[in-house]
């Protein structure tokens, strides 16, 4: 196997077990982790809790099978670029279970929630490596430069 080609499988391995955990988190949201989720919605949001926790669970099942549906770019890129985007957006929920100390999910320590906390930003990158978002929009660019 060439680079390219190793390179290419250990992305849509990497996409593929994104949509994995996307699916199962999503389902927790719905199901036996939806108390848990709960904790982590920001007491200043003006929204019901669970209805937040209801909405995320659905866009992570669709975020997460459309990870396993697409295979070529540009939606591959598109799907990845979305993504990422809903880790930027649900950041403030981890956030306000840091500054507000709140246990779920075993963080019962302000380091455990530090730790989370820094796990985001690998989840924002993981989307945008596994489908080339970052360097098709990069191609995009150049082309349009030339």
């Amino acid at each position: 196997m060439s680079g390219r080609t190793v390179g290419g499988a250990l992305r849509r391995v990497a996409q593929v077990a994104l949509g994995v955990a996307l699916l199962g988190a999503g389902t927790g949201h719905l199901t036996t982790l939806r108390e848990e989720f709960q904790a982590q919605v920001p007491p200043w949001l003006p929204l019901d809790p669970d209805l937040v926790v209801v909405a995320s669970g659905v866009v992570e099942i669709v975020l997460g099978a459309a990870l396993l549906a697409v295979h070529r770019q540009p939606a591959r890129a598109v799907t990845g670029a979305v993504v990422a985007a809903f880790f930027v957006a649900v950041f403030p929920g981890n956030v306000s279970q840091y500054l507000t100390g709140t246990d779920a999910f075993g963080l019962d320590t302000d380091t455990a929630r530090a730790v989370r906390l820094a796990g985001q930003p690998v989840l924002v990158l993981w989307a945008l490596w596994s489908t080339r978002a970052w360097g098709t929009w990069r191609e995009r660019r150049a082309a349009r430069e030339r």
